[in-house]
C-alpha cells in the first residue's frame, strides 16, 4: 500500500506540469492553429467551418500563410510581416544583449556580496514588479521627452542648447525594453552565479591566472547555464513585445507584435493574425527545440 500511495504521488508531481502545460499551452495553440487554416464568416458565423459536410471537402486556407511570404505583386520574401518578423528578431536580440550586459556584472556583485545585504540587493532587483508595467513604461515617455527630465537636466548643465530627440527612437525603445526586462536576466544570472565553487579561482590565481582571465575561463562557462536562461527569458517576451514599441518607438519601429494586433483589431482578420502568431512560435520553438535536443545529446555523450 505505501509503495501504491509513493507511486501515485509520483505520477502527480510528474502529470501535473504536463497538465498545466496541456491546458493553458497546447489546448490554446491548438485553437490558435485552427483559426490560421480557416475564413473569415460573418457576423453570426465569425468563422467558415473547414470540413464541409455537403461536399466533403477540407478547407483549408493556405494563403494565411502564403500571403506571410508573398506579397500583393507576387515578391517573395518582400513583405511587410516579414520586415517586422526581422525588425521584432533584431530588437529582441538587442535587448538581450544589453540585458546581459548590464545584468551580468550585477549578478555578479550580488552573488559575492555578504549574506546579510544580499536580500536587500534582491528586493531593489524585483522592487520594479510592485510597479504597473504601463506606469513604468509611462515614466520613460516623461524622462525621455523633449521637455522630459533628461532634457531639463541636460539643457540645465548646459549640454546643451536645445532638446534632444530621444523619445519614438530605436534608442528609447531599447532603453525601455532593456529597463523592464533586465530583472528577468538578473535573477537565472544570480540563481546560477551563487552556487559558484570559489576555489576553482583560488586554483587558478594559484596556477598564475590573472582576475581577468580566471573570470573567462572559470566563471563564464560555469555560469553559461544561467547565461543562456536569462537570454531566453528575455529574448522570447521582447520578440513579440507589444507595448513598449507602442509608447516609445517610433512610426518605423513596426514589430510583430503590433502588426498581429492590426490584423486582430482593425482589420478584423483574425486567420492572418493566428498565422502570424503561429509563425512567431515557430520562430522561437523550433531553435530552442534543436539546442536542447543537442545539448542533451552532448550531455549523454559525456555520461
Amino acid at each position: 500500500m505505501h509503495r501504491f500511495f509513493r507511486l501515485l504521488g509520483r505520477e502527480f508531481v510528474i502529470g501535473l506540469p504536463f497538465t498545466w502545460l496541456a491546458l493553458f499551452f497546447f489546448l490554446p495553440f491548438l485553437i490558435l492553429a485552427y483559426i490560421s487554416f480557416v475564413e473569415m464568416g460573418n457576423d453570426i458565423h465569425p468563422f467558415k467551418p473547414l470540413w464541409d459536410s455537403a461536399s466533403g471537402v477540407l478547407n483549408l486556407k493556405y494563403e494565411n500563410y502564403s500571403s506571410i511570404f508573398r506579397a500583393e505583386g507576387g515578391a517573395l520574401f518582400d513583405t511587410l510581416y516579414l520586415e517586422a518578423y526581422g525588425r521584432s528578431l533584431k530588437y529582441a536580440f538587442a535587448t538581450a544583449t544589453l540585458c546581459l550586459a548590464v545584468g551580468y556584472p550585477f549578478a555578479y556583485f550580488l552573488a559575492r556580496a555578504s549574506a546579510h545585504v544580499r536580500p536587500a540587493l534582491l528586493m531593489m532587483v524585483m522592487l520594479p514588479f510592485w510597479t504597473s508595467f504601463l506606469l513604468r513604461v509611462y515614466a520613460w515617455k516623461g524622462i525621455l521627452a523633449d521637455q522630459g527630465l533628461l532634457n531639463q537636466l541636460l539643457l540645465a548643465l548646459g549640454l546643451t542648447s536645445e532638446p534632444i530627440q530621444m523619445l519614438y527612437t530605436d534608442v528609447s525603445m531599447l532603453v525601455g525594453m532593456t529597463y523592464v526586462y533586465l530583472p528577468f536576466m538578473v535573477l537565472p544570472l544570480y540563481a546560477n552565479l551563487v552556487k559558484l565553487d570559489y576555489r576553482l579561482l583560488e586554483a587558478a590565481y594559484d596556477l598564475g591566472a590573472t582576475p581577468w582571465k580566471a573570470f573567462w575561463l572559470v566563471t563564464v562557462p560555469l555560469s553559461r547555464a544561467g547565461i543562456i536562461a536569462g537570454f531566453m527569458l528575455v529574448f522570447i517576451p521582447a520578440l513579440g513585445e507589444f507595448v513598449i514599441p507602442s509608447l516609445l518607438g517610433g512610426p518605423e519601429n513596426l514589430m510583430i507584435g503590433r502588426v498581429v494586433w492590426d490584423e486582430m483589431f482593425t482589420a478584423n482578420n483574425w486567420p492572418r493574425a493566428s498565422a502570424l502568431a503561429v509563425v512567431m512560435i515557430g520562430v522561437i520553438v523550433v531553435p530552442l527545440a534543436l539546442y536542447y535536443r543537442r545539448h542533451g545529446q552532448q550531455a549523454d555523450g559525456r555520461h
